[in-house]
């Protein structure tokens, strides 16, 4: 017999290292898309909760489960960690080439331990 609810947490981030969570008690066979409704639904009810404006703001973001991105229409289960993704600001490999040009060619990575007299990268 299957169970009448599941416990799942929501999470989302707005800014990088803020991290809110939520626990929620959801229908068993809810999609990812009832249980943001739901969440969204229980904020509301308190409205001295600081995640209010901020959870409601994340209907149009890419849900995942665990780290891996699922469908809105996903169904949950027991125990799931429902993430809400932000766009990406920065491209990453961008972001790692402008990382490496700052700290400069020959002091990290892979050219920091070299033969003396030699070029950086031999």
């Amino acid at each position: 017999m299957a169970e009448p609810a599941v416990w799942v947490t929501l999470c989302w981030s707005l800014a990088p290292r803020h991290v809110h969570e939520m626990r929620l008690l959801v229908p068993a066979g809810s999609t990812v898309a009832s249980a943001l409704e739901l969440g969204v639904a229980q904020c509301v009810q308190n409205p001295g909760s600081k995640d209010n404006a901020s959870l409601s703001s994340l209907r149009f973001q890419q849900p995942g489960i665990w780290g891996k991105k699922v469908p809105w229409t996903h169904v949950v289960h027991a125990d799931d960690r429902i993430e809400l993704y932000r766009p990406l600001k920065v491209d990453p490999k961008v972001a790692r080439r402008q990382r490496f040009k700052r700290q400069g060619k020959g002091r990290t990575g892979l050219f920091a331990n070299r033969k003396n007299g030699s070029a950086a990268g031999y």
